[in-house]
């Protein structure tokens, strides 16, 4: 797994800034409306499921643990996908939709963290990023009746801070991956 998430430690880091440009978009623009959240909620989940999948896909041979993140891209995929299929969605479908995607994200980051704990150490930004993403999608879920401004700044939000913590998690196995290949040429 350490093999896997160092040697597309760039992955995380795009999908961090994408999400930190994603969060600062949704504070920028308030006045957003339902309909533009709703396009921007379905891209950002599936150009992220897209990454994801892709960093799984190309390390499919050389490692077990490969598809957490195929299942993790697959699911925001189909989060995606099925945000753009219905685009007249109520508030209350879209917070089914981000909570369903952040909760499932947030188990697959655990359980990716946990299995690099035998690998390496500092894998806890990882594991931060999936409780965090656990913990939105209860904020999310406790209050329902958010209006559409207060949804999108804790969109937003959430966004940022998940973002910030896989740019950590990214460089620090771009770190890891630099140790491994320094160490390896030197003996």
């Amino acid at each position: 797994m350490l093999r896997l998430l160092s040697k597309y430690w760039w992955l995380l880091v795009l999908r961090g800034v994408l999400a930190v440009v994603f969060g600062i978009a949704a504070f920028a623009l308030p006045g957003v409306t339902l309909a533009v959240l709703v396009l921007c909620f379905g891209a950002f989940s599936f150009v992220d499921g897209v990454f994801s999948l892709a960093g799984a896909w190309s390390a499919r041979k050389e490692h077990a643990e490969w598809w957490l993140p195929l299942l993790q891209g697959v699911v925001g995929i189909i989060i995606g996908v099925l945000t753009y299929l219905n685009p007249a969605l109520t508030a209350v479908a879209l917070l089914i939709y981000i909570v369903a995607w952040s909760f499932v994200t947030g188990v697959l980051q655990i359980a990716a963290g946990i299995a690099l704990r035998r690998e390496i150490q500092g894998e806890l930004w990882i594991i931060l990023s999936g409780v965090f993403s656990i913990l939105f999608a209860a904020f999310i879920m406790w209050q329902p009746g958010a209006g559409a401004l207060a949804l999108i700044w804790a969109i937003g939000a959430w966004a940022i801070v998940w973002g910030v913590l896989l740019v950590l998690a990214g460089f620090k196995l771009r770190g890891v991956a630099h140790g491994a290949s320094s160490t390896s040429a030197a003996t």
